[in-house]
């Protein structure tokens, strides 16, 4: 009963403050008194309990989380998976080779036997969920000081983890939401062997390159192909060759009838993060001093990645993902500069809290909300300094990995020399694997110049206190650390292979403690997670600050926005096929879509970006798309839909009104870039691939047709 009255309280909330159907993501547990309606009157023919339930299989049991990063939907009886092909990127050139160049030439399994396993890769599925915010609430106390407040939170999330996860058979997730206004439980279920089971060549799933990202019109095939295998009773396991295909509770039946404008579309995903509820100071600071921070470095270690990648196979094969990684948030930041600075996003939400800040001052309100927004105004004017020191730094663990290397294969390290001889022989084999892995992936002349790149800019722009044995580094060589770095790679254990091993060989603590770039590594680290007491008390007043501002948004009813902001759980979205106005640049009559002749149209020989297969070309001269053409004629490559994602989304399936996949999201239009932010009705889309093009590639393309005849489709 106490648990139904809380859901009560808490639906009222939301309800209170409805929106635009296309805008929010929505928990999937709330859709029957908030949005089922709404769905129905745009073009849903399901049930909510065909779209969510606990008891019996629903639309949620065909949608997982790939890889912790992305999203990806059963599509076969067989726990066939689709999803994007840059979520499967680092998969797919892990298993490629200069010899068996994957990655380019694209593959697919003639036979499950075929199909490969890369060493790391998993899929999670959604069981269920709960509202724990009065449970954990309760707990707490306005007179606690906010330390006080997380660990009591903390102990308590720990033992409601502990409750509902069966003994290990479940990963349980509590996740604050509303800024830790609300808490809700998740309960997932982990598989460990998934198999790559087809990628189409780069040329096509990557098609247009870091040229066309957050581009409309896009002709890109993002999409790739795993398999999701059990033990013989349909549990997890760990890779067996005895293992089998999944039997999953639910698969999307798929749709090759086509789509057209303004027919409904829902999409299902873990978007990753958004920042709807960030203060206006918030904003400026990422306007002005964090992302252009992000934007340089991430240039940076991709120009020292790049010169390196162009020259050798294998070096590109290992560096593809990292780089790919890098560019699209390099670019998504700069898009954010540009978008929020051109809708004078900041000041229009300065404007609403200033409202805010008005009503937080009456009589009622005062004691509870009066410093909200002069608090929260203080934090962001006293750390903007360092927001642009810590993005600075921050990127250098995205580029390099001896940047990271006393949090990687250093606590490997650091655990086997301080074990005694018997425990060293049981650490010994993971540890040599994991060194054997980390020499497989890197290249030290790349290594070397990304970390002088990044050090050097970091030293020069950073702009706050720097990381002290940099700061020293920096002076005595007037300003270039080339020679620093350089030393540091000629005196360290940790630059070749050979020297590692003869270290694992003759262990000693004092050795690895003083080893040059372990030591920058932790004092990298340890500069960046340093706190003054100073630092301490004002993120502690701000997280006060922001909780209370929320609360008091949504109590006053000055908020526009009725969802919590995205943070890895699953959540529901729908609109429409929506278009953009018209375009010269596409082809199509109406630009909503785009064609197989807009592809070759950008084709370019021999370009990075744009080079297109041979036989893609021959296909689409002779107009054989199979069953796959849209009955005007054409074949279908993207098609836009104006639904609320980000990132996280990428792979989800698109859903028509009767729940059968239509397409599969992998991008946004720079248009609306600041989306994270604030929503755009007018001009926010979604690009998805049409999943007609997903079949014509595997089908006619490819001639991997046994692959196809595993689905369920829908003529």
């Amino acid at each position: 009963m106490t648990r139904l009255k809380t859901s009560l309280i808490t639906l009222a909330l939301f309800v209170g403050f409805f929106v635009r159907a296309d805008e929010g993501m929505w928990f999937l547990m709330f859709i029957e008194r908030l949005n089922h309606r709404d769905m129905e009157k745009m073009g849903l023919q399901l049930t909510t309990e065909e779209i969510y339930s606990i008891n019996n299989s629903s639309l949620k049991d065909a949608v997982v989380q790939f890889n912790g990063g992305c999203t990806a939907e059963i599509i076969s009886k067989d726990g066939l998976i689709l999803t994007n092909h840059h979520c499967g990127y680092d998969a797919i050139a892990e298993l490629s080779t200069p010899e068996n160049d994957y990655l380019t030439n694209g593959w697919w399994a003639a036979t499950k036997k075929d199909e490969m396993k890369p060493r790391s890769l998993y899929v999670r599925f959604f069981v269920r969920m709960d509202d724990v915010s009065k449970r954990i609430l309760g707990k707490v106390t306005d007179q606690m000081t906010e330390a006080e407040r997380e660990k009591v939170i903390k102990d308590e999330i720990a033992l409601i983890e502990k409750e509902n996860s069966e003994n290990g058979k479940y990963t349980v997730s509590v996740r604050p939401f509303f800024q830790g206004n609300e808490y809700y439980y998740f309960v997932y279920q982990d598989f460990k062997d998934v198999r790559l089971v087809g990628t189409p060549p780069s040329s096509i799933g990557k098609f247009g390159g870091d040229t066309d990202n957050w581009e409309w019109p896009r002709h890109t095939g993002d999409f790739s192909m795993f398999r999701v295998y059990s033990d013989a009773n349909g549990n997890p396991a760990e890779y067996s060759t005895a293992n089998i295909p999944l039997k999953p509770k639910h698969h999307l039946p798929v749709n090759i009838k086509g789509v057209k404008e303004n027919d409904f579309a829902m999409i299902l995903g873990y978007p990753g993060r958004t920042n709807r509820w960030l203060p206006a100071a918030g904003i400026e600071q990422n306007v002005k001093f964090a992302y252009p921070a992000w934007v340089e470095a991430s240039k940076t270690s991709m120009d020292a990645m790049k010169k390196f990648m162009d020259k050798d196979d294998a070096v590109r094969l290992n560096y593809a993902s990292k780089y790919a990684g890098i560019a699209n948030y390099w670019k998504n930041r700069q898009g954010m500069i540009d978008a929020l600075t051109e809708f004078n996003t900041a000041v229009s939400k300065a404007k609403n809290e200033a409202k805010f800040n008005a009503w937080a001052n009456k009589p009622a309100n005062k004691e509870k909300f009066g410093t909200v927004v002069a608090t929260i105004n203080n934090f962001y004017a006293l750390t903007n300094d360092k927001s642009r020191h810590d993005n600075y730094l921050q990127i250098m663990f995205r580029g390099s990995e001896y940047a990271k290397i006393s949090r990687t294969l250093g606590t490997q390290l650091d655990a086997y020399v301080k074990a005694d001889d018997a425990k060293k022989a049981e650490l010994l084999p993971a540890l040599t694997a994991a060194v054997e892995d980390f020499f497989s992936m890197i290249y030290l002349p790349a290594e070397k110049d990304i970390m002088i790149d990044g050090l050097n800019l970091y030293a020069k722009k950073a702009g706050y206190k720097l990381v002290p044995s940099i700061e020293a580094a920096f002076k005595k060589d007037n300003g270039d650390l080339t020679n620093y770095v350089n030393a540091l790679f000629n005196m360290s254990i940790l630059s070749s292979k050979e020297r590692l091993m003869a270290f694992i060989n003759y262990p000693s603590e004092g050795i690895l403690a003083n080893d040059p770039l372990m030591k920058l590594s932790t004092d990298m680290i340890a500069h960046l997670n340093t706190r003054s007491d100073e630092l301490i008390k004002l993120q502690a007043d701000y997280s006060k600050s922001f909780r209370l501002l929320v609360d008091g948004m949504r109590t006053s009813g000055l908020s526009p926005i009725a969802y919590p902001d995205a943070n890895s759980t699953l959540r529901l979205t729908y609109g429409k096929v929506s278009p953009l106005p018209a375009d010269k640049k596409n082809d199509a009559k109406v630009n909503y879509y785009t064609t197989l002749q807009g592809t070759i149209n950008k084709y370019k020989p021999n370009d990075e970006e744009f080079d297109l297969p041979k036989r893609l070309i021959e296909l689409n001269d002779k107009k054989d798309f199979g069953e796959y053409a849209d009955k005007s004629g054409y074949m279908p490559v993207n098609f836009l839909t104006n639904n609320d994602i980000t990132g996280g989304n990428s792979g989800s399936p698109v859903l028509n009104g009767n729940g059968e996949l239509i397409g599969l999201a992998f991008d946004g239009n720079i248009e609306a870039m600041a989306g994270d932010v604030i929503f755009d009705s007018k001009l926010q889309k979604t690009i998805n691939v049409d999943i007609r093009y997903v079949l014509f590639i595997i089908d006619k393309y490819a001639g991997a047709k046994h692959i196809v005849d595993e689905m369920t489709i829908i003529r």
